[in-house]
């Protein structure tokens, strides 16, 4: 898998086995959340692994403050798995953070704001440490949308951004951003997963987020109403578990609660809400997170294949989790929400 040589894999599986120890427990997660201020949260926080990223933030504390160097751990952690791997799947899960700063500028740039407006909102530490800063500083100094599709035209993203901006100016959704940003991760991810042929440990992890993807990208686009066309154009490579007759006939469905009794008759029926008074944006949450559950278990399965990149993989899946729920515990204690409803957000595994 990849080219990296023997002492590199052992090297990326020592790393892998490491962060794996030094995860956050539920118990841990549960503590962090019952902090009263961001400043007895940081505190706590700094008994961990994340000693030397927190102490970068300079007071008065918030939640975005903390968002940053909690990402920036995570990058650098990323990146050193990127260096091991030698241009691989690892490779393709990275171009994640490159497009989180994208949505959030096309998105701006649509809603017409400036320069000064989306800068204090963007982290480009992640391009920093690949040399891909230049791509994020185009479209951010564009001066409105349509230079900023122009700007990244070149760019290996600039087809399906300007498929993106078309469609926004045809139905005024902003959404339509994430979903054709993350139509271009997600193809990322089946390219390199070819690339490195398609091996039979990690099936099972790519499978689960391509049917992610597909079946989130379909439900969301009939819940933003988008034309039966432009659904159809963001599917990628389809698995077994949802193969494109179900895909079209979610499509074709004439509401989102059908679409998702469409869904409830594959594999995946276990995860479909009972559909009573819930609304169709909280069912469609609702399988997302559990679909980000399965991912996690399958992450941790992958601990069993050693001296291999799967144990590397499923760190940087792991990692991915573990910042994305202390980033909602920060932003919870900020919002002083309460510790029960917090700890009910988060993306936990027994």
């Amino acid at each position: 898998m990849g080219k990296a040589n023997k002492p590199q894999r052992i090297f990326g599986t020592v790393r892998a086995f490491s962060e794996r120890g030094t995860m956050l427990s539920k118990h841990d997660l549960e503590s962090f959340s019952d902090s009263k201020t961001l400043d007895e949260f940081v505190t706590r926080l700094k008994n961990t692994s994340y000693v030397d990223s927190l102490s970068k933030i300079q007071q008065p504390l918030n939640s975005e403050k903390i968002e940053t160097a909690l990402k920036d751990d995570l990058f650098n952690f990323h990146s050193s798995m990127t260096k091991i791997s030698k241009k691989d799947l690892v490779n393709a899960y990275y171009r994640k953070y490159i497009l989180w700063n994208l949505k959030i500028i096309l998105k701006s740039k649509a809603l017409g704001k400036t320069y000064d407006d989306i800068f204090p909102h963007i982290n480009m530490h992640a391009e920093e440490l690949i040399g891909r800063r230049d791509i994020i500083v185009k479209a951010l100094i564009a001066k409105d949308l349509d230079e900023a599709v122009s700007a990244l035209q070149t760019s290996e993203f600039g087809s399906e951004i300007s498929s993106a901006a078309q469609l926004y100016k045809e139905n005024n959704n902003i959404q339509t951003f994430e979903l054709y940003l993350d139509k271009i991760y997600y193809k990322g991810l089946v390219s390199a997963f070819a690339n490195i042929g398609k091996p039979a440990v990690l099936q099972p992890l790519v499978s689960l987020d391509l049917d992610y993807y597909n079946v989130s990208s379909t439900l969301r686009a009939k819940y933003w109403n988008l034309p039966e066309e432009h659904i159809k154009s963001l599917r990628i490579a389809t698995t077994s578990r949802v193969n494109e007759d179900i895909l079209n006939k979610m499509i074709h469905a004439d509401s989102v609660r059908q679409a998702i009794s469409e869904f409830s008759k594959t594999v995946y029926k276990d995860i479909v809400p009972n559909q009573g008074n819930e609304s169709d944006i909280s069912a469609i949450s609702e399988i997302e997170s559990k679909f980000e559950r399965l991912i996690y278990k399958k992450s941790m399965a992958l601990y069993g294949s050693i001296f291999s990149y799967a144990p590397m993989t499923a760190a940087i899946k792991l990692k991915m989790v573990e910042i994305k729920n202390l980033i909602a515990i920060a932003f919870g204690i900020e919002q002083k929400i309460d510790p029960k409803s917090i700890i009910d957000q988060l993306l936990l595994v027994e």
